[in-house]
């Protein structure tokens, strides 16, 4: 985590940050997630069970769009991640 930044005396400030450790810790969850089912796609690939790799690739989509929507991370970011699972998936598979 950032360091804390010294401590404000005005209301709206204080809740101000109280807010941005909220979203801080939500997005990092996010961010996690997206992590973790790519990472889950990646280790399914080497096996080239289609019905493996379509179920964590579906998982891995839904979680990265749904963050994009949220605005934990770009869309365009989104948008090439997801390419390039899909490309690896269908590699696989093929």
């Amino acid at each position: 985590m950032a360091a804390k930044a010294p401590v404000k005396k005005n209301m709206s400030a204080l809740k101000r940050a109280r807010q941005d450790e909220k979203r801080e810790l939500r997005n990092q969850s996010k961010t996690n997630e997206i992590k973790t089912y790519v990472k889950k796609l990646e280790a399914a690939l080497p096996a080239k069970d289609k019905e493996a790799i379509g179920e964590a690739l579906k998982k891995a989509v839904k979680t990265i769009s749904s963050a994009a929507t949220k605005g934990i991370i770009h869309k365009n970011t989104a948008s090439r991640k997801i390419s390039r699972i899909t490309k690896k998936a269908n590699a696989a598979t093929a």
